[in-house]
């Protein structure tokens, strides 16, 4: 029902009583920034209390203020097909940008809530003890692919991204038992990467699936962590399922580190070490 949480608003809206028709005109005033407010900041602005502004929540269904959010940053949907269901047509660059940053920022406190700590434990386990590290992604799961490699390359061992489908191919055919294979992909749904990962399982390679739940391309993996957002990317540009993926990669780099202990410190200091010559001293004020 998150989709038409606006209409109901608006239907509503008359059999509210007084405080809670506060909160709901302040909402419906602009719905985008309301999505960024903390609930003291909702609540001064419609001059009433913060146990109020909760049971005005709980009346639309949500369990509290952080899920009441969600649900309204998911319900200014239905807008610009192949650019972001959050958008419509004749927004303004401060509507648009604010829609962007608050449809994110829900996407990104629903999916830190659901993430299985588990299932990122058993990842890092495999990711340590890993012989070399091949990373597979197409189209905007290509770029968060490139960028794990960024990151992972670091754990001082084999690490290399693929984003042609040929190649992922051949590598997958020619893993060894030792490797693992970290498949990105939002949908779970693209043929290739299935068979890629049926490929390099029967090789003997773990595979690491970040992808929809339940997904056949989730059927196939050793393990997975769970992506589940309300974006439509058949239809809209993939936005908020990226910054998701590439903030799990973020998580599981740092789960590695650390698991390698201080004793691996002095070799992440070398790598950024080298950088230095690279850049430009930083100015000191009033020079």
């Amino acid at each position: 029902m998150a989709h038409d949480l606006l209409d109901r608003l608006r239907e509503r809206l008359e059999e509210l009583n007084r405080s809670e028709r506060k909160v709901a005109n302040v909402i419906l005033e602009d719905p985008t920034v309301a999505t960024s407010l903390s609930i003291a900041s909702l609540a001064q602005a419609a001059s009433v209390s913060e146990p109020t502004v909760n049971r005005f929540c709980r009346n639309f269904g949500a369990k509290g203020y952080p899920d009441f959010k969600i649900k309204l940053a998911q319900s200014l949907a239905g807008g610009t097909p192949y650019v972001t269901r959050a958008v419509e047509p004749g927004d303004s660059a401060t509507q648009y940008t604010h829609k962007i940053f608050g449809a994110t920022i829900a996407a990104l406190d629903e999916a830190q809530r659901d993430i299985d700590m588990n299932a990122v434990e058993r990842m890092v386990d495999y990711l340590t003890q890993a012989k070399q590290i091949h990373i597979f992604g197409l189209g905007a799961s290509g770029a968060v692919a490139q960028d794990a490699q960024h990151k992972f390359f670091r754990f001082n061992l084999p690490v290399m991204a693929y984003i042609d489908v040929l190649m992922q191919r051949m590598v997958a055919a020619a893993c060894h038992t030792g490797d693992v294979v970290v498949i990105i992909s939002y949908t779970g749904r693209t043929r290739e990467l299935v068979d890629i990962a049926r490929l390099a399982r029967d090789a003997g390679a773990v595979v690491l699936g970040i992808t929809a739940p339940n997904s056949p391309l989730a059927n196939e993996c050793t393990s997975t962590l769970d992506v589940a957002t309300p974006e439509d990317t058949d239809h809209y540009m993939p936005m908020t399922s990226r910054v998701i993926q590439l903030t799990l990669i973020d998580a599981l780099a740092t789960g590695v580190t650390l698991r390698r202990g201080e004793d691996f410190l002095p070799h992440l200091k070398k790598i950024k070490d080298s950088l230095r010559d690279t850049r430009f001293p930083v100015e000191k004020p009033g020079k």
